[in-house]
């Protein structure tokens, strides 16, 4: 079956699943807003079969992400608001639009300027959507407020540092880290709040740590989400070893010291 077959048979189960008379009750109940949380869980579904190289899986995970598309498009079309070949039409047509060296023989002398050329079609974009809404326009309009907040800092990193508020160099970034811990300790410190404000207190400036701190990882060239992903693997898998440790000599975890445990982690790191 060729693949404009296949796309036109997902249509129609799409279709069917949300007939008012014969579909899916769970299907038929849906709205924009109750998918949402579906179409989250499988991004992240498709996250995890990539980071474990589970390409047999993969297929299955791209197919029920294309199904949320779907489910958006059917939802959309029941109430008039556009169709599934409104949102290839459109994707179509940005992709050529913002690769002009590839579709319209635009020659850029390096990637510097090919991102550069991107980020000003986006901005462009970005007016044009605030134009319409009658608003204010900003650097940082469109960045979704679902997104993780690592992503979601990082991104309002970025794009503030396209429009050159940014620090040139590393060493500001790492004294602005120890600015945050500081001011963390003098909120833990002190003793003329009550414990209600005391705690929101600690919650902004660990906010702020957090913050600078992702500010550090993108200086560095590295992805938030993806270097601290990688920290959770990592320590996860030498917390199992440790804990396979602990059995091997007849205990459970509770019944080891703090320094136990640590001298069984510093070997598990060795190794």
């Amino acid at each position: 079956m060729k693949t404009t077959e296949h796309l036109d048979a997902l249509l129609t189960i799409m279709q069917s699943l949300r007939d008012p008379e014969t579909g899916c009750p769970w299907d038929k109940k849906q709205t924009f807003v109750s998918v949402v949380p579906h179409t989250i869980e499988e991004v992240y579904e498709l996250a995890d079969a990539i980071e474990m190289q589970d390409f047999s899986d993969l297929k299955g995970e791209l197919g029920d992400l294309l199904f949320q598309v779907v489910f958006y498009a059917q939802i959309a079309k029941e109430q008039g608001l556009f169709e599934f070949s409104d949102i290839l039409e459109t994707l179509n047509e940005k992709l050529v639009r913002r690769h002009p060296h590839v579709f319209a023989k635009t020659a850029f002398s390096d990637d510097q300027a090919i991102h550069a050329n991107w980020e000003k079609e986006k901005q462009k974009e970005r007016l044009k959507k605030s134009t319409e809404m009658n608003q204010q326009e900003s650097v940082l309009d469109n960045i979704p407020l679902a997104l993780p907040s690592l992503n979601r800092a990082y991104k309002i990193q970025k794009r503030c540092a396209n429009v050159g508020f940014d620090w040139a160099e590393l060493e500001p970034v790492v004294a602005k880290i120890h600015e945050e811990i500081d001011e963390v300790l003098v909120e833990v410190k002190r003793t003329d709040l009550t414990d209600e404000q005391k705690q929101k207190r600690i919650e902004d400036e660990l906010g702020d740590l957090l913050f600078a701190n992702v500010n550090l990882v993108r200086h560095l060239k590295a992805d938030p989400e993806t270097v601290l992903r990688q920290a959770n693997k990592k320590f996860e898998k030498r917390f199992r070893l440790v804990e396979q440790a602990v059995l091997k000599q007849g205990k459970q975890m509770q019944d080891c010291t703090l320094g136990e445990l640590d001298a069984i982690w510093d070997e598990v790191k060795k190794r």
